[in-house]
C-alpha cells in the first residue's frame, strides 16, 4: 500500500481521538489517547479528545468529526465494534477494518488462521471447562500459559508449572467472559514488530525479569529491558521482519500493528498475537521501534493518521 502523504493539517479536518471506555485496558487507552492528542495538536491538527464512555456518536456528529483516531485498546475498540459503527457513519479512521480488527483480537482464531497459512505459532488446548484440565496436560504437559482470548495488555494471563496452578489459571481467565486456552509455554526470547504501512520497523527484544511480560512488565516496572538492536544479525532480523509482515497481511491488518513472537531455544520462531491498536504510552513498543528508524513520536502520530487517509 503506498501512503499518501499530507503536508498541510487542514487536509485531515477535524480529527476525534478516541479513547477510554470501558473495557479492561481503560486507562491504558487514556494514556495513549492523551499522547496521540499532544502529539497532533503540536503538528497543528485540528483535534478534540473524546473518551468513548461518554457517547462519543452524539460527540463525533455535533463536533463535525472528519475523521478518527482510534486509541481505544481492547473490546468496543479493536475487536471490530468501533469500526462498524465509524464505517455506519462514514468517518475514516485508523487502523484495521471490521474484519482484521475482530479476527485478531481474538488470539485463538488468529492462530488457526496462522496454522491455515502455515506459519508457527505454539501449541494449544481449548479450555471449556474443568475437565479439561487433565486433557490439557496430557496433551501440552508443563510449563503453559493460560489465556483469555480476547483480552490484551496480558491481563487474566497466568503461567502454570503444575495441575493446581493450571486450575487456577483457568478459573482467573474465565473471569474475563470469553474463550479460554492453554498455550505451550516457549523458552527463548522474545521480539516485537511493530508494522508502519506495510514496512517492518526495527526489531525490538525484550529483556523481561518476571516470568513473562505480563501487565506489571509492560506498564509499571522499571526492570524490563528493551534492546533495539535486538542482537539478530542482518540475515536474521530480515527474516523475523518478513515472518511478522506475512502473519501481519495475513489476517488483512492494514495502517499499523505490531506482531508479538519468540525464538525458541531450537532457533525457531514461533508467532504469538498481532496487536492492531498498540499502546503509545511511555513503555510502549511502537514508539520505540519507530525513533530507532528516525521518527520521533510526533511524527509518528502524524504517519499512522495519514493511512486513514484511503
Amino acid at each position: 500500500m503506498n501512503p499518501i502523504k499530507i503536508k498541510d493539517p487542514r487536509q485531515f479536518g477535524r480529527v476525534a481521538v478516541l479513547m477510554g471506555g470501558v473495557a479492561a485496558e481503560k486507562e491504558i487507552s487514556i494514556n495513549s489517547g492523551t499522547a496521540v492528542f499532544n502529539a497532533l495538536k503540536r503538528k497543528g491538527v485540528d483535534v478534540i479528545a473524546i473518551d468513548v464512555a461518554d457517547n462519543p456518536f452524539l460527540a463525533l456528529k455535533d463536533q463535525q468529526i472528519t475523521r478518527v483516531f482510534n486509541s481505544i485498546h481492547g473490546r468496543g475498540g479493536e475487536d471490530g465494534v468501533l469500526q462498524a459503527v465509524l464505517e455506519l457513519m462514514k468517518l475514516p479512521y485508523t487502523g484495521s477494518d471490521v474484519t482484521a480488527s475482530a479476527l485478531t483480537m481474538d488470539k485463538l482464531k488468529t492462530k488457526l488462521c496462522w496454522r491455515g497459512l502455515n506459519l508457527p505459532t505454539p501449541e494449544w488446548f481449548l479450555l471449556n471447562n474443568e475437565s479439561d484440565i487433565e486433557a490439557c496436560i496430557e496433551k501440552l504437559d508443563f510449563p503453559l500459559i493460560v489465556k483469555p482470548t480476547k483480552e490484551g495488555s496480558s491481563l487474566g494471563m497466568n503461567k502454570a508449572i503444575n495441575r493446581q496452578q493450571l486450575l487456577q489459571a483457568f478459573n482467573e481467565a474465565s473471569k474475563y467472559n470469553c474463550d479460554v486456552y492453554a498455550e505451550s509455554w516457549v523458552q527463548g526470547d522474545e521480539y516485537t514488530v511493530a508494522i508502519l504501512n506495510d514496512e517492518p520497523l526495527p526489531v525490538i527484544r525484550l529483556e523481561i525479569m518476571n516470568d513473562f511480560y505480563d501487565y506489571q512488565a509492560k506498564y509499571e516496572s522499571n526492570t524490563t529491558q528493551y534492546h533495539c538492536p535486538c542482537g539478530l544479525d542482518k540475515l536474521q532480523e530480515k527474516a523475523l521482519q518478513q515472518l511478522a509482515l506475512k502473519a501481519y497481511k495475513g489476517l488483512d491488518v492494514t495502517g499499523w500493528g505490531r506482531v508479538d513472537v519468540f525464538i525458541d531455544k531450537n532457533d525457531q520462531p514461533q508467532l504469538i498475537e498481532v496487536n492492531t491498536v498498540p499502546g503509545m504510552t511511555s513503555h510502549s513498543l511502537v514508539p520505540m521501534a519507530a525513533a530507532k528508524s528516525g521518527i520521533d513520536f510526533d511524527e509518528l502520530v502524524w504517519r499512522i493518521l495519514e493511512t486513514s487517509m484511503k
